[in-house]
């Protein structure tokens, strides 16, 4: 991403709080141009736990649009690009 100058941050930490309190941390794998959301995976087929995660990213995030890649595909145009918007 950075031949193409795009602003991006890879796995930066985001809190997840409960009462209160810091339980834990959301680590999305990229957020690009401070506006996409980018979750990158290799599995046999994206499931829909996969889609609530980046929901719940874009959630924490204030963000609205989040990509999911799935590597382990024969073509990605065609089945490896799920758009998430919120």
């Amino acid at each position: 991403m950075t031949a193409t100058q795009l602003q991006f941050v890879r796995e930066q930490p985001i809190p997840v709080e409960f009462r209160g309190a810091i339980v834990g941390w959301h680590r999305p794998d990229f957020v690009v141009e401070q506006s996409v959301v980018v979750e990158i995976k290799s599995v046999s087929r994206i499931e829909p736990v996969f889609i609530k995660q980046v929901l719940t990213y874009l959630r924490v995030t204030h963000l609205r649009v989040g990509l999911l890649l799935n590597f382990n595909v024969t073509s990605m145009a065609n089945e490896g690009i799920r758009r998430v918007v919120l």
